[in-house]
C-alpha cells in the first residue's frame, strides 16, 4: 500500500498558496546581493517581490522569531525562570546567563530578540516546552499551522544543524503573523533595553542587533541572524502611508542595503487601493422560496491591495457566488467571495455575505403567493381581451 508523503503534499500546497498571493511581483530588478529574498504585504500576504523564495536555507537567529511568539502565546511574561546549567552553557551569542540565575520570561525574551542571546532562547525553550527537543516539536507544529511547510526547527536559537532549515517565504509568513502580536512588535521595535543581572552591581544593557531601526526611518523590527553557514540574514518590517511590509533577505552581502531597496521598491512602485469596505453593498440577488424576493449581498470585511503604479488599471474581479440562494438565508451567511487580481494573480480575497435575513415561505405564504400570481395572470388575460 502506497503511503502518502504529507511533507510533499504540504510543500505543494505552499506553492499553490504562494501562487494565490503572488501579484505583479518582480524577479530581481533590484540587483540584490542576497541569495534569497521576499517582500510581502503584512496585511494581506500579497507578495510584491521574490528571489529564490523557496530555496532551502539555514535561518540562523531569525529562528528566534518563532521562539518568541510561542513563548508570548503560551507563557506569562511576569513568571520567573530559573536558568539551567545547559541553558547557561549554550555556545554563540549570549547575554551571559549563569546557572541558577532567576529572570522573568519577559527579560529573557528581550535578551533573545534584542541581543540575540542563544542562552536566553534555551532557557525559554526549557521553561515552555520542558526540553529543547519538546519545544522544537511545538515550533514545527506552529510553523505548519502558519503555512510554513518548508521549514523544520530542531532548536530555539538557530545554531547550525543539517535538519534546521527554512526559506524566505516561510520566514515572511512567520514574521507577518508575529508582528500582529502587540507584545512581540513592541519588543522587536525597541532599540535599547535594560534588564536585571542578578548578583551583579549593574544591570544588563541590551542594544538591538537590528541596525535598520537606526538606518531606515520607517523600520519597526524584526530580527537579524548570522552564522557562517547562513551568512547575513534579516527579517524586517516597515510601515509607511498606512501600509506595512515585511522583507526577508538571506545570505546577503549587505542586509541593511538589500532590505532598504526592498522597502523602497514596495512603497514607491505600488499604491494602496481600497477595493472592499465591510458592510458596503455589493449587489442584490434573487432568493428562492423567500418572503423577500431579493437579498442584499455585502462585503464581509475591508480589503486593500497594492497595485503597481504603472499598472493602476490592471485590477480584475473574479466573483464566485450562489446567485440564487434558497431561503431561509441568515444575516451574515456567507454566500460567496470576490477575488481581486493584478496581472492575472490574486492579490486579495473577501467573503460576500447576506446583508439581511430572508425567511422561508410557509405553506400559507406559498398558497397566498400562488393565488396572487394566478389572479394576476387571469386579470392580464382579461385586460388583453377588452
Amino acid at each position: 500500500m502506497n503511503r502518502v508523503n504529507w511533507k510533499s503534499v504540504l510543500s505543494l500546497s505552499a506553492l499553490l498558496i504562494f501562487a494565490y498571493h503572488a501579484s505583479a511581483f518582480a524577479y530581481d530588478p533590484l540587483e540584490l546581493s542576497a541569495d534569497a529574498a521576499i517582500l510581502m504585504d503584512a496585511k494581506t500576504g500579497q507578495v510584491l517581490y521574490v528571489k529564490n523564495p523557496f530555496k532551502k536555507r539555514p535561518p540562523a537567529s531569525t529562528t528566534k522569531v518563532m521562539t518568541a511568539i510561542l513563548a508570548i502565546e503560551t507563557g506569562r511574561l511576569k513568571e520567573m525562570v530559573t536558568i539551567s546549567r545547559s541553558a547557561a552553557g549554550v555556545e554563540g551569542s549570549s547575554i551571559y546567563l549563569a546557572q541558577g540565575e532567576v529572570l522573568s520570561l519577559s527579560d529573557l525574551l528581550y535578551g533573545a530578540l534584542l541581543k540575540s542571546g542563544n542562552d536566553a532562547c534555551a532557557a525559554i525553550a526549557e521553561h515552555i516546552g520542558g526540553s529543547i527537543e519538546k519545544f522544537a516539536v511545538l515550533m514545527n507544529i506552529k510553523a505548519m499551522t502558519l503555512g510554513a511547510v518548508n521549514t523544520n526547527f530542531v532548536n530555539p536559537h538557530g545554531l547550525p544543524d543539517k535538519d534546521h532549515y527554512t526559506c524566505a517565504y516561510d520566514l515572511a509568513l512567520i514574521a507577518r503573523y508575529a508582528m500582529k502580536n502587540r507584545t512581540f512588535s513592541d519588543m522587536v521595535s525597541t532599540r535599547n533595553k535594560v534588564i536585571d543581572w542578578p548578583g551583579k552591581p549593574w544591570d544588563r544593557q541590551l542594544e538591538n542587533t537590528n541596525k535598520l531601526l537606526w538606518r531606515y526611518l520607517w523600520a519597526e523590527g524584526v530580527k537579524t541572524g548570522t552564522t557562517g553557514e547562513a551568512g547575513q540574514c534579516l527579517i524586517s518590517s516597515a510601515s509607511r502611508d498606512n501600509r506595512e511590509l515585511v522583507a526577508v533577505v538571506l545570505r546577503s552581502g549587505n542586509r541593511w542595503s538589500d532590505s532598504i531597496k526592498l522597502f523602497e521598491y514596495g512603497f514607491k512602485r505600488f499604491e494602496y487601493s481600497q477595493v472592499a469596505v465591510a458592510g458596503a453593498e455589493f449587489a442584490n440577488y434573487p432568493v428562492k422560496n423567500g418572503k423577500r424576493e431579493e437579498v442584499p449581498v455585502v462585503y464581509h470585511s475591508d480589503l486593500g491591495i497594492l497595485v503597481p503604479i504603472e499598472k493602476a488599471g490592471a485590477v480584475e474581479k473574479r466573483v464566485q457566488i450562489d446567485s440564487h440562494p434558497e431561503a431561509p438565508v441568515k444575516k451574515g451567511q456567507v454566500l460567496g467571495s470576490i477575488s481581486y487580481l493584478v496581472d492575472g494573480s490574486i492579490a486579495g480575497k473577501v467573503s460576500l455575505i447576506a446583508g439581511a435575513q430572508v425567511d422561508r415561505h410557509g405553506i400559507w405564504d406559498r398558497f397566498v403567493r400562488w393565488c396572487h400570481e394566478a389572479f394576476a395572470g387571469i386579470f392580464r388575460q382579461i385586460s388583453t381581451k377588452f
